[in-house]
């Protein structure tokens, strides 16, 4: 049976970065488990923590990719929960919260990351620490309808080809949009073509750390994570209870 088509969009889009892994598996080693992986998807960060050796509960808003982490995760010490970043309570605190690719960038703004601090900090054990990465600056640009611009992302599954190719990326009143031309090809030859768009949250490190002392948590530092031909940079910032 093939995975359900916003598993295979998730995994052609997301799946394949992984200049950020080092990083949330050494601070897994260091800090008592389990971990807690927000906006899990289908499983890149946890399933790599969990390979290591780590517990690891996956939080995400979508059944469907968390049922493909499930099944990828068969034998590893996994656990999933459909969930809102900004609205969850577990009853069980971890040593690490980590909020990988982005994911603090899609709540909504100052109120959506409100909620997750609301959160995040009751989940904490005494001296866990909260990971978080952001995106550095993004650089814009618009593609004309057949003209020249970054190469998509392409995968074929079940002799149906999809193609995600990036067209743009605007500033907006609060934040960055970001625009994608998917298209998938059937077997039989028929072209199907969507227009998907993403907005990432103006939100900068030290506007985290702020948010993050209010909520009575205590910087400790940034790390950044390198740029890729495919993915931006980013910035780790991170705080401990």
């Amino acid at each position: 049976m093939s995975d359900p088509v916003e598993v295979i969009w998730h995994d052609l889009e997301c799946g394949r970065y992984t200049a950020d892994l080092p990083l949330w598996r050494r601070l897994a080693e260091r800090l008592p488990g389990p971990v807690i992986d927000v906006g899990a998807g289908t499983g890149r960060t946890t399933l790599d923590l969990a390979a290591a050796g780590h517990e690891v509960l996956a939080l995400d808003l979508c059944d469907a990719l968390l049922e493909a982490l499930r099944d990828r995760g068969e034998g590893l010490a996994v656990r999933t929960i459909v969930g809102d970043a900004r609205a969850f309570g577990l009853g069980e605190q971890f040593g690490l919260c980590i909020v990988p690719m982005q994911t603090i960038q899609l709540l909504g703004g100052a109120e959506g990351r409100a909620g997750f601090w609301r959160c995040a900090v009751p989940h904490l054990a005494p001296g866990g620490v909260v990971a978080i990465a952001i995106a550095d600056s993004l650089e814009c640009f618009e593609t004309v309808e057949g003209g020249p611009g970054p190469l998509p992302d392409v995968i074929e599954v079940d002799n149906v080809v999809y193609s995600s190719r990036p067209t743009g990326v605007r500033v907006d009143a609060t934040g960055f949009e970001l625009e994608r031309r998917r298209e998938l090809v059937t077997p039989d030859g028929r072209l199907e073509a969507t227009r998907n768009l993403i907005h990432l949250d103006a939100v900068t490190a030290d506007t985290l750390e702020d948010e993050g002392r209010e909520a009575g948590l205590r910087p400790i530092g940034r790390i950044a994570i390198e740029a890729t031909d495919d993915y931006v940079g980013a910035t780790a910032v991170m705080l401990r209870a």
